[in-house]
């Protein structure tokens, strides 16, 4: 089996010192394709990627990526460990343009910024159209465009996405989360919080559900599709260790 490029190991963490959100919770993602966290209000799902990126303290517990300890890691060092954060809010910068967003992402590329620049105009045409308005005339599902596309600037090795799709119109959800698997055929991986259950079932690899800061289930996304468990989870009806 393929070992995985990410794994959090009994990992317990928080806002708050001795107020723990998480409490022993594990995950793995694997090399190219879309591991999905999903789970009820307050499960602790957006916790646990920022737990990752460094965002918040890890009380115990371990997060290895790459056969590497990055537990506790600082958000600034990252891209230079190959991994990209794309936040759910305040994830562009509104009162720049699309092309100035894209330099100040670029800046740790070095002499590779001008082809990366290319490439990503390349993959993402509706931003090379406009990439002299300013970001914050960008629709909903352009700006998530742009979110990734700075993300992608140092060619990441893994992407944390945090509930890209919220409060975006049913098409264009489908638009990012689809993207999202398109990025997995050139060799991504992708760690989704996701709040679109269905749709992200549909185009996920492996699926672990959260409650109350635990985990509670988890299985390729395909096999959870449908399975009374997981609503019975979401109603609060059913937790793990609970007949």
């Amino acid at each position: 089996m393929v070992e995985p490029i990410l794994q959090a190991k009994a990992v317990t963490a928080g806002y708050v010192p001795d107020l723990p959100i998480l409490r022993d919770v594990s995950l793995t993602v694997r090399p190219a394709q879309i591991t999905l966290i999903i789970g009820p209000n307050g499960a602790g799902k957006s916790t646990l990627i920022k737990a990752i990126a460094g965002l918040l303290p890890v009380s115990s517990g371990q997060i290895r990526f790459d056969g590497s300890d990055i537990t506790g890691i600082r958000t600034d060092q990252l891209s230079a460990q190959g991994i990209a954060y794309v936040p759910q809010t305040d994830n562009i910068f509104r009162s720049l343009t699309i092309r100035q967003n894209l330099d100040l992402a670029l800046r740790r590329a070095g002499g590779q910024a001008p082809t990366r620049l290319v490439q990503l105009f390349e993959q993402f045409p509706a931003l090379a159209a406009k990439q002299g308005d300013k970001a914050g005339t960008l629709s909903g599902g352009q700006r998530q465009f742009l979110a990734i596309a700075m993300a992608l600037a140092t060619a990441p090795k893994l992407i944390l996405m945090d509930e890209p799709s919220a409060g975006l119109s049913p098409k264009a959800t489908q638009e990012v989360l689809e993207h999202a698997r398109t990025l997995t055929t050139q060799g991504v991986s992708i760690l989704l919080v996701e709040q679109n259950v269905n749709q992200a079932l549909r185009l996920a690899d492996h699926c672990f559900i959260l409650a109350e800061g635990r985990n509670q289930l988890d299985g390729p996304a395909e096999s959870l599709r449908g399975n009374k468990v997981v609503g019975e989870i979401y109603l609060g009806n059913r937790r793990a260790g609970v007949a």
